[in-house]
């Protein structure tokens, strides 16, 4: 069910808050730049899979309890931050082996279901999701239909196939500058540390800021 009183204005609402960058933006850009598109791609999809648990759990009650504790959104926005730090300080400790990821020509299928686990992780931890779904759908839901949790699944997956496909372009381009990073061991060298660098930055930032109005 899909309330449509004030439908451009809740996708004009959800295309604007999902375009600006957040710690998945960041997270996908750093996989395609040293992974490439397919892993990119396969960071968006296990990312969105998070958006999508963090969607039916809201829906089925726990966005009542996280409204409620200050506490639990703050464990959770800490356990993403920790993730993504982590994430990045294993980028800057595994920075020589870039090179040869890059070099062989592909990428074997366990890095693929890596990063779409990595991707889960990073989407089912991120408080952006938790503040579209607990904070900006429940204002378009209209309560004269009623079946307020199918409206509330209806409008969380269309934010989640706007984020797919936002998160998409952004893995497409940075897999495709990649390319040109790939021309010199010691750029990509610098790439990976660099990367891990923001990584370690965003989680910091996460960690300490973002917090509920």
């Amino acid at each position: 069910m899909l309330p449509t009183a004030h439908l451009w204005e809740f996708l004009v609402t959800v295309y604007l808050v999902i375009l600006i960058p957040g710690p998945s933006v960041m997270f996908v850009v750093s996989r395609g730049l040293a992974l490439g598109r397919r892993a990119a791609i396969s960071t968006v999809l296990g990312n969105c899979c998070g958006f999508a648990t963090q969607l039916i759990l809201v829906s089925f009650g726990l966005g009542a309890v996280i409204a409620s504790s200050d506490t639990l959104y703050e464990v959770l926005k800490l356990a993403g931050a920790a993730y993504i730090a982590f994430l990045g300080i294993q980028k800057i400790r595994h920075r020589h082996e870039l090179a040869g990821i890059l070099t062989s020509g592909s990428i074997a299928p366990r890095r693929l279901r890596t990063a779409i686990r990595e991707g889960f992780i990073v989407g089912v931890t991120n408080p952006k999701g938790l503040v579209i779904f607990t904070a900006i759908l429940p204002p378009f839901i209209d309560r004269a239909q009623g079946h307020d949790t199918l409206q509330l699944l209806t409008l969380g997956a269309i934010c989640i196939a706007i984020a797919f496909l936002s998160d998409s372009l952004w893995g497409i381009f940075s897999g495709t500058a990649r390319h040109w990073f790939g021309r010199s061991p010691k750029r990509l060298e610098r790439l990976s540390a660099t990367g891990g660098v923001m990584l370690v930055g965003l989680g910091v930032g996460l960690a300490v800021t973002g917090n509920r109005k």
